[in-house]
């Protein structure tokens, strides 16, 4: 069986059951690429397959994403008598520890908001773009790109609603917000600019569509203003997607310190994220230790409740 053609099956297999399956898709057509198109699939060893995960040494974190990738369509093939075995590398390198997302504080967050309207030099986004979308990813928690594919019809000022389509997984959902982050849309939609792409609803001073990249480097020299930088020896500096994570776990800990029921509002938080599991947005319970002291807190007046009913 030619393997192009058996990695279109198996793709149309996979979204006839509901599934995007975007990314796995792009993973798997690359696979076949790489190999040619007169690669069969029972001729595939796994040395085609180190090959196209690569050999960089220490292996890089998208190695193993790939591969967890391609291990389901081994599966099918070999379950319909294509592939005799999983041709998965006979060794497996350990994966690098998971990335640990940086969270922001309240002070920090004032700092960039500052600064935002300190320096104009090296901002090639207009400051009311770039202080706008720091508060809409901050107080909404929207990913980069959710944010940047919002045009004008699916921000609903009079219901303090955001319509996020064609999300991460393929869904759309709807976000409310709240009336201090509804003032700073509103005088954004309101502000005098030029001809906006397609209805969208942040723009360059052009009225051209804010690209991811340039937004970024935006948000890189904010940080570098404020003197935000990691000191956890992680290689990667505070991230735009940071703000998301930051969202989060404020989020658990004001529920924390407040006393409310963390564990059924943590489905809530859930599908305001747009997370297809609850584990997802399980992780962020022990992310700071912030957030940990606050649950301990909570374990401990439980504790002390419980021994006086002893």
């Amino acid at each position: 069986m030619n393997l192009q053609r058996l990695i279109e099956r198996y793709i149309a297999f996979q979204q006839s059951l509901g599934a995007p399956f975007l990314e796995n898709a792009a993973v798997l057509r690359a696979f076949g690429r790489a190999l040619g198109a007169r690669a069969t699939a029972a001729g595939v060893r796994p040395r085609d397959v180190e090959a196209f995960l690569g050999r960089a040494r220490p292996v890089p974190r998208g190695w193993h994403t790939k591969l967890n990738r391609l291990r389901p369509f081994f599966q099918y093939a070999v379950s319909r008598g294509y592939m005799a075995a999983a041709p998965v590398p006979a060794v497996i390198p350990k994966p690098p520890a998971p990335f640990v997302p940086y969270v922001f504080s309240h002070e920090e967050l004032r700092q960039l908001l500052r600064e935002i309207g300190a320096d104009q030099r090296k901002l090639c986004l207009e400051p009311v773009t770039i202080r706008v979308l720091v508060l809409l990813l901050y107080g909404a928690g929207l990913r980069v790109s959710e944010a940047l594919n919002l045009t004008r019809a699916d921000v609903d000022l009079q219901g303090s609603l955001l319509t996020v389509r064609n999300t991460k997984f393929g869904k759309t959902r709807l976000v409310p917000f709240g009336p201090q982050l509804g003032q700073a849309l509103a005088r954004y939609a309101a502000r005098a600019q030029a001809p906006r792409v397609e209805g969208t609803f942040f723009t360059t001073r052009m009225g051209t569509r804010v690209k991811p990249d340039t937004l970024q480097h935006n948000f890189r020299v904010l940080c570098d203003r404020a003197g935000i930088h990691r000191t956890d020896g992680a290689h990667e500096e505070p991230r735009l997607h940071d703000l998301r994570h930051s969202f989060a776990v404020h989020r658990l800990t004001s529920w924390y310190r407040q006393g409310a029921d963390v564990q059924r509002l943590l489905q809530h938080l859930s599908v305001y994220l747009g997370h297809a599991h609850i584990r997802h947005t399980q992780v962020y319970l022990s992310m700071t230790p912030e957030l940990l002291q606050e649950a301990g807190r909570r374990f401990e007046r439980y504790a002390e409740r419980e021994g006086r009913h002893d």
